[in-house]
C-alpha cells in the first residue's frame, strides 16, 4: 500500500519485512545494531568532548511515532517495496517490525549539517530527515534580520479591503466546494471561478428542510435535538445549525490526526470520511507534509538535542509530577529557580509560573479585580481574558482592535462618568491588551498606550501568548521589540506554549504583586503545579536565548553544550524567526493576496473572503503540494473574513517559504484570491528572486499596511 511521501518526493513503500541498514562503518547491520554502534559512538564523544552527546533514548525517539496499522501490515503486500529504497527504513524495536517513512523533500539534495548541532550521529543512509525534518537546515546569514520596531512604523488596525463586489458576493453566494470522493481519494474541483454550484441561502433552506423531513422520519437520529422526559436539549437545532449543515461538509479540513512531533513537517494518519462526512476511517497510511499551522514560533518542537536530554534527566531526579499545589506540597527548589528565570528574562522584578495557558489570565484577573472596577479590553482579546474578567465581577468595556483614539475616548467618558448609577470613581481601572493578535496578526499600539497611561493612570496588562519569544533583538516580547523599560508594564502576561515548546503560563510584574497573587489566585491554591520536566524544557530554552546570564539563576544549566550556553542557537532562532515573517509576508503581498498583519508577525493571515473555499484550499495545498494549513471562519472570524493562517517557524528554510509562496501562487489563482487592489503584481519567480533584497529594503523603511 503506498504512503505518500514529501511534497517533491515520489510515493514510497512501506517495507513488509525487517531491513538491513548500513552502519557507521559501512558494513550492514540491523536497526537494533545500528543503534546500538550510535550509542556507542555516542559515548566516546562524551568522553572526548565536553559538550556531550544525546542519550540512545533521545536518539531512538526522533523516530517517528510507530503507527500501529504499519505494524498490521501482511508480508503478502511487499513485493512493491525495494530494500534499497532510501526514503523508507524498517526498524526491529523489542519485537515489533515497524515500517516508517522518513523521507524529507526539502532536504533530500542538502549535504549534511553539523551546525549548532554537535551532537548528530547521522545515519549515513539517511542523514537528514530524523533530524531537519524537525528543525531545518539553513545556515544563510543573508536568511537572517533582527525584529525590531521601526519609528514610523503604522500600527493601526487598517487593513487592505478588495473591492465591493467581493464582499457582495461573499454574502450572497458560498463558492464551489471541492468534493473528495471518499471512495478514491480524487479531487473533483469543478470551475470554481465560473460555477456556482450552492448560494449560502440555498444552503441554510437544504439545511432547515433537511432538519424538518429528519425529525418526522427519523427521530431518532434527532431525538438530542428535541426535548425528551421532560428534559430540555442540551444545545437546540438552531444553535447547532452551523456546525451540521455547513461546517461538517469540510470536516475534513479541521483536527486532522497526526503521528509525531508538529514541528518543520507533520506526518498526517490518513484517513477517508464516510459520505456526509460524519466519521472517518484511517487508512493505515500516513502523508509527511510541511507544517505551516503550528505554534512553534522558535522551532523547540524537538523530540531531541539539550531541551530533551534536560527533561528526561529531570523525569529521573524530580519524576514527572509535582503531586500538589504550589501553596501546598507541589513546590520545589527547581520552580523558585524557574521562576527567578523568567523574572530575569522579562526585565521584571518577579514572576508566578502558572501549569496551563488558559488558566493564566481566567484565574488571575479575579484576583485582581472586584466589583466595583473597570476593565477596558480590546474587542478581539483572547476568551481566556474575556472569561477571567466575567469571574471577577468588573464592569467590562470593549474599543475597537488597536484604535487609539476609541480606546481614549473610552476612557475619558469612564473617568469622568464614574460607576454606573452612582457615578463614584472607579476603584480601578485596567486596561487590557495583548501584544500580539493570534487571528489578526496585529501588534499593539504600545508607545500610544503607555501615553495615554500617563495621562489617565490606568494599570496596564499585556497578554503576551504569542508575542514572547517571538518579537523583539532578544525575542522579550513587546517591550523588547519597542525598546520600551518593562517595569512601566504594571502586569505582564504569556504562555510558554508557543514559542518554548512547553506548556502554561507566567504572570509577572513587582514584587507586592506577584506575592499577592501567590496567595490568592486559584492557581496557586487549587492547581497541580507545573511538572518538572515541562519546567525543564522552559528552563533550558529561555537559557538557550539568554545565554551565560541564565547560569546565575538555574546553575543545573552548566550541562548544557557550549553553543547553547553562549546564546548563540537561541540568538539565530530569534533571527531566523525575524527574516522568514517579512519574507513571506511580504511575498505574498507583492504576489496580489490581501494580506492582514503586521510584517514582523509570525502569524500571516491570508484573507480567503468566501466560506466556499476554505475547505478547496486547504485540501488542494495537502493534496497537490504537501502542505498543511490551518483555515479559520466564522464565528472565529467576520463571515466575510474567512482566512487561511500561515504560522511561521525558525524551523522553516527559505526553500520552504519559496514551496509556499509557490504552491499558493497556484492554489489562490484557480481559487481566484488575488484581490488586492495595489499594484504591481510580481511573478512568484520574481519574488523568490528578489524576496531576500526585499527584507533587507524593510529594515530601513517604516512599516505601511
Amino acid at each position: 500500500m503506498p504512503v505518500r511521501g514529501a511534497a517533491a518526493s515520489p510515493p514510497s513503500h512501506y517495507p513488509r519485512k525487517p531491513t538491513p541498514t548500513t552502519g557507521i562503518d559501512g558494513n550492514r547491520m540491523d536497526a537494533a545494531s545500528y543503534l546500538t554502534q550510535v550509542q556507542s559512538r555516542a559515548s566516546v564523544r562524551t568522553r572526548s568532548s565536553s559538550n556531550g552527546s544525546s542519550s540512545l533514548i533521545s536518539y531512538a525517539s526522533t523516530l517517528p511515532q510507530f503507527d500501529h496499522h504499519g505494524r498490521k501490515r501482511s508480508s503478502s503486500d511487499s513485493a512493491g517495496s525495494d530494500d534499497s529504497n532510501e526514503s523508507t527504513r524498517s526498524l526491529t524495536w523489542r519485537g515489533l517490525n515497524t515500517s516508517m517513512p522518513l523521507s524529507s523533500a526539502v532536504s533530500a539534495t542538502r549535504p549534511v549539517t553539523r551546525a549548532f548541532d554537535v551532537d548528530f550521529v547521522p545515519n549515513p543512509q539517511d542523514p537528514y530527515s530524523l533530524r531537519h525534518s524537525e528543525y531545518g537546515y539553513d545556515i544563510d546569514p543573508a536568511h537572517r534580520t533582527i525584529s525590531q520596531y521601526t519609528p514610523g512604523d503604522d500600527l493601526s488596525a487598517s487593513e487592505e479591503e478588495p473591492s465591493v463586489l467581493v464582499y457582495l458576493f461573499t454574502y450572497v453566494s458560498c463558492q464551489s466546494l471541492a468534493y473528495r470522493n471518499p471512495l478514491n481519494r480524487e479531487f473533483q474541483l469543478t470551475q470554481i471561478d465560473s460555477c456556482l454550484v450552492a448560494t449560502d441561502a440555498l444552503l441554510i433552506l437544504i439545511g432547515h428542510l433537511r432538519d424538518f423531513i429528519g425529525k418526522r422520519l427519523f427521530p431518532r437520529e434527532y431525538a438530542h435535538l428535541k426535548p425528551s422526559n421532560g428534559y430540555a436539549p442540551l444545545y437546540s437545532d438552531f444553535d447547532s445549525f452551523y456546525t451540521r449543515r455547513l461546517k461538517l461538509r469540510i470536516e475534513d479540513c479541521f483536527a486532522r490526526p497526526i503521528t509525531g512531533v508538529a514541528a518543520r513537517t507533520a506526518t498526517i494518519l490518513d484517513r477517508t470520511p464516510s459520505e456526509f462526512f460524519h466519521d472517518f476511517t484511517f487508512t493505515g497510511e500516513t502523508t509527511q507534509a510541511l507544517n505551516i499551522s503550528s505554534y512553534n514560533y522558535l522551532g523547540f518542537a524537538q523530540t531531541r538535542g539539550p531541551c530533551a536530554d534536560q527533561a528526561e534527566e529531570m523525569v529521573k531526579t524530580l519524576g514527572v509530577t509535582a503531586a500538589g499545589g504550589r501553596n501546598d506540597v507541589g513546590t520545589s527548589d527547581f520552580h523558585v529557580q524557574a521562576e527567578r528565570l523568567v523574572a530575569a528574562f522579562l526585565g521584571t522584578e518577579d514572576a508566578m509560573i502558572v501549569s496551563m495557558g488558559f488558566a493564566t489570565n481566567s484565574t488571575s484577573l479575579p484576583a485582581l479585580l472586584t466589583k466595583g472596577c473597570l476593565v477596558i479590553s480590546d474587542e478581539l482579546n483572547h476568551s481566556s481574558i474575556r472569561f477571567g474578567a466575567r469571574l471577577s465581577g468588573a464592569m467590562v468595556r470593549q474599543y475597537k482592535h488597536n484604535n487609539m483614539k476609541d480606546l481614549e475616548q473610552l476612557l475619558r467618558e469612564c473617568v469622568s462618568q464614574g460607576q454606573p448609577r452612582t457615578h463614584r470613581p472607579w476603584k480601578k481601572i485596567m486596561v487590557i491588551v495583548e501584544g500580539l493578535y493570534s487571528m489578526e496578526g496585529t501588534l499593539v499600539d504600545l508607545p500610544v498606550i503607555l501615553q495615554l497611561k500617563e495621562k489617565y493612570k490606568f494599570y496596564f496588562y499585556i497578554d503576551e501568548a504569542h508575542s514572547i519569544g517571538a518579537l523583539g533583538p532578544r525575542g522579550r516580547g513587546v517591550c523588547d521589540y519597542f525598546g520600551v523599560d518593562p517595569k512601566r508594564i504594571d502586569i505582564l502576561m504569556g504562555t510558554f506554549t508557543k514559542s518554548f515548546g512547553a506548556s502554561g503560563g507566567y504572570i509577572a510584574g513587582s514584587h507586592a504583586l506577584i506575592n499577592a497573587l501567590r496567595l490568592t489566585s486559584h492557581s496557586q491554591n487549587y492547581a497541580e503545579a507545573m511538572a518538572p520536566p515541562v519546567l525543564s524544557q522552559i528552563v533550558t530554552s529561555m537559557g538557550s536565548i539568554m545565554g551565560p546570564a541564565a547560569l546565575a539563576y538555574v546553575p543545573a544549566l552548566a550541562k548544557l553544550p557550549p553553543h547553547l550556553m553562549d546564546g548563540r542557537e537561541g540568538q539565530d532562532r530569534l533571527r531566523r524567526l525575524a527574516f522568514n515573517c517579512r519574507y513571506l509576508s511580504g511575498g505574498l503581498k507583492k504576489l496580489g493576496f490581501i494580506v492582514y498583519g503586521h510584517r514582523d508577525s509570525p502569524i500571516v493571515p491570508l484573507l480567503l473572503f468566501s466560506p466556499g473555499k476554505m475547505g478547496s484550499f486547504s485540501r488542494m495545498m495537502l493534496e497537490r503540494h504537501k502542505i498543511v494549513v490551518v483555515v479559520v471562519a466564522y464565528p472565529a472570524t467576520p463571515l466575510v473574513a474567512s482566512r487561511v493562517r500561515f504560522c511561521l517557524s525558525s524551523a522553516h528554510t527559505k526553500e520552504d517559504l519559496d514551496r509556499i509562496l509557490r504552491a499558493t501562487d497556484e492554489v489562490g489563482g484557480i481559487l481566484g484570491l488575488k484581490l488586492s487592489p495595489k499594484g504591481p503584481r510580481m511573478d512568484v519567480e520574481d519574488v523568490i528572486r528578489t524576496g531576500v533584497q526585499m527584507v533587507r529594503d524593510s529594515e530601513l523603511e517604516p512599516y505601511r499596511p
